[in-house]
């Protein structure tokens, strides 16, 4: 795959793979060997946000980070869906590609919970030792019933929240910097990475609203899910949270705590919604004792 000219190779130093799947390709990171990660991003990023993860993690493990179709260097066809039910099933096509067979460590983080949480279910229930760990990161699996998160859904999903996302690019340049802990974390540099992606209002609208939308409008997607959460009983799981996040606030991880009493608990006082990103150093060690108990 071609690389745009924006990106910063710097920054992101990786070599490109592409995989086909239904509507388009995935491009995805494949680096390293050893134990196999896998790494889901959510919105409004791309694997790009997993960038010292992978630089950490290459020299033991291999890494592999996928961005969902209409992300990142994915491609972005105009008639594809972009519901999350159709990025899990994208995901499920993908880690039969990619991944057939062995045990895997997943790392999900905000859509990218019940995108690949789906397969995650699926392989606990049908072949356990497929999915050797689960990190959650400021993530979800349920539907929204908190009134507090309905009535910003609902806001994020209306006709307001459309003219917002189209125009102004909201997802990315008023609610990305205000759910970091520190917003000086999120420098120009790193936000032209993402800002990049989605240069006009018919990609944002298209890929970035879409998402929005279905912050209520799957609802039964989420539900099937939460209806089957006690298959991830017996997975070894690490829930990972900055606690400054604002959109994710520290009652979800309560509810993380709730379902999955067994699971280790790593908090991060200082960070917001992305703490792989906001505190690298304390994560990528976090990370590293969990994948290595």
């Amino acid at each position: 795959m071609t690389t745009p000219d924006w990106l910063d190779r710097t920054a992101w130093p990786f070599e490109p793979h592409a995989a086909p799947v239904t509507d388009g390709r995935l491009h995805f990171v494949d680096e390293g060997k050893g134990p196999a990660v896998v790494l889901v991003h959510g919105t409004p990023t791309w694997s790009f946000e997993w960038r010292h993860v992978i630089a950490q993690l290459r020299s033991t493990h291999r890494v592999i980070a996928p961005d969902h179709l209409g992300f990142g260097l994915s491609e972005r066809p105009a008639t594809a869906n972009y519901s999350p039910e159709a990025h899990a099933a994208r995901f499920r096509e993908f880690m039969q590609q990619v991944l057939p067979s062995g045990s895997v460590s997943l790392v999900v983080h905000d859509f990218g919970g019940p995108i690949a949480l789906d397969w995650a279910l699926e392989c606990a229930l049908e072949n356990p030792q497929r999915l050797r760990h689960l990190i959650v990161v400021n993530t979800w699996m349920w539907p929204f019933d908190d009134p507090k998160m309905q009535h910003a859904a609902k806001l994020a999903s209306g006709a307001l929240g459309r003219f917002l996302y189209r125009h102004l690019n909201a997802s990315q340049k008023l609610l990305m910097p205000s759910v970091y802990g520190d917003r000086k974390k999120l420098t120009p540099a790193i936000h032209a990475q993402y800002l990049s992606v989605f240069p006009d209002a018919d990609s944002r609208e298209q890929v970035l609203f879409a998402l929005a939308k279905a912050l209520l409008g799957s609802r039964p997607f989420y539900e099937s899910l939460w209806q089957r959460r006690a298959a991830l009983c017996d997975v070894p799981m690490t829930v990972m949270w900055g606690l400054k996040d604002s959109a994710f606030p520290p009652t979800m991880l309560q509810r993380w705590k709730g379902a999955f009493p067994q699971s280790k608990v790593v908090e991060f006082a200082g960070a917001g919604h992305w703490p792989h990103e906001e505190e690298v150093e304390a994560f990528n060690a976090a990370l590293h004792t969990a994948l290595n108990p």
